[in-house]
């Protein structure tokens, strides 16, 4: 075959790209791999653009099945696990929206009725629990199950309130006046509290109290040195879930004020005891420690009253009564204690008709609740003032109500951060 120079240009062109081709071929196998990698990029950035939204398209699906679970949430009017009620919602009113309200109230509304707030709150007291701390939401996560409340700041109301209940001494016309305070649970049961927990100045409160009284005619019952001794031989004289003293407790502060009033307490034995359990408390619906056990509730009462108990329950206007003592729906719920007269109201008035005399009015706090049926052994008529709904002069009432004696019972941390005693007139 004849070969013409244009012919044997062609071939040598031809050579020379295969030579080409050869010699770009990369030998190193990781030169290779690289070059592959790199063929491929566009193909991976593809797909890596559209994974860098999936954690923005997960989270706005969860926050809009979030508002939906809101919206179809039933709205609670009362948290029995908290024992409060809810935020309602707020007025949307011109007024409301300019000034803020709107937004603040909606704001609790919304905390309020968040879905499944309890599981939330629970797993943060937990968690907050797990990272060191002695508790939550001012509550001490204590041995044996015990939630015991953090003392009250320094900063509070004794001196002042003292200095009202000697103005008060003044105003009641010679009327005998009695004082006693309940300890705080952490007061008594140090043993009970975490390693590191601050400290209980109830010492410094009832020996500033006996003092300060004392110089001013008024008689003090001073329940630590009992209190102290019955603990430590083991009585729970305090709810492990709650701040109130027990029965036993309530019983144990009743004896001791009788000797102070000159009156025989009755015989625990002529007392029937009911019990009933799955009691929860204050201090649990304020932590959020929802695995605690929960207490049970002690019911002492006298068969021999029989209907001879009359209770009369006055709110401003309105008013209701009861021939017990003792309300026993109050059982079926989680807090139990208003089992004892109700729970907390303006005037609560207790009448023993076996009895020919004897009227006392007590100034009291939720303390006293337990332990009033116990006074209505000694007196006719018990009367019952809570300030925080009372308005009016209780010096006037005692004397309207030719008052035997006045006894002012409060637990001390009620009585430390109470702003009502100040009218008690």
């Amino acid at each position: 075959m004849k070969h013409t120079p244009e012919s044997i240009h062609n071939k040598n062109e031809n050579n020379k790209t295969k030579i080409f081709r050869k010699e770009a071929a990369p030998k190193d196998p990781m030169a290779l791999s690289a070059k592959i990698y790199a063929d491929s990029m566009p193909e991976v950035n593809q797909k890596s653009g559209r994974l860098r939204f999936a954690p923005a398209v997960l989270f706005a699906v969860f926050l809009f099945g979030l508002a939906i679970w809101f919206i179809v949430n039933p709205k609670l009017d009362y948290s029995s696990a908290e024992k409060r009620y809810l935020q309602k919602f707020p007025e949307a009113s011109f007024e409301n929206i300019s000034s803020g309200k709107f937004g603040t109230e909606f704001e609790s509304y919304f905390a309020d009725h968040f879905p499944a707030r309890n599981m939330w709150v629970g797993f943060n007291s937990y968690y907050t629990l797990g990272l060191g701390n002695n508790g939550a939401n001012g509550v001490y996560h204590g041995k044996d199950g015990y939630l015991i409340n953090k003392p009250v700041s320094v900063e509070n109301n004794v001196d002042k309130n003292l200095d009202a209940i000697v103005d008060f001494k003044q105003n009641l016309g010679g009327k005998p006046l009695t004082v006693m305070f309940a300890p705080s649970t952490g007061y008594l049961y140090g043993d009970k509290l975490p390693l590191i927990h601050d400290l209980y100045r109830d010492d410094v409160y009832f020996n500033n109290a006996k003092r300060t009284l004392s110089d001013n005619g008024i008689g003090f019952v001073d329940l630590r040195e009992s209190f102290r001794e019955a603990a430590a031989n083991g009585e729970q004289l305090y709810y492990r879930t709650d701040h109130h003293w027990t029965t036993a407790g309530a019983y144990l502060g009743y004896t001791k004020l009788c000797r102070a009033l000159g009156k025989r307490p009755v015989e625990q034995s002529a007392l029937n005891i009911e019990t009933y359990p799955q009691f929860y408390g204050t201090t649990y619906s304020t932590s959020g420690f929802w695995l605690t056990q929960p207490d049970s509730v002690q019911v002492w009462s006298n068969p021999a009253n029989g209907t001879n108990i009359h209770v009369t329950i006055q709110d401003g206007t309105e008013s209701k009564e009861s021939d017990s003592l003792y309300f026993y729906n109050h059982l079926d719920e989680d807090d139990k204690y208003p089992v004892f007269l109700d729970g907390n109201h303006a005037v609560t008035t207790i009448e023993n008709k076996k009895l020919d005399s004897g009227t006392l009015l007590v100034v009291k706090d939720s303390f006293s609740h337990c332990l009033a049926p116990f006074l209505a052994e000694n007196y006719r008529k018990v009367i019952l003032v809570d300030m925080r709904y009372y308005k009016l002069s209780v010096s006037d009432l005692a004397k309207s109500e030719n008052a035997d004696r006045v006894v002012v019972l409060y637990g001390i941390d009620n009585f430390a951060t109470d702003t009502d005693l100040v009218w008690i007139g």
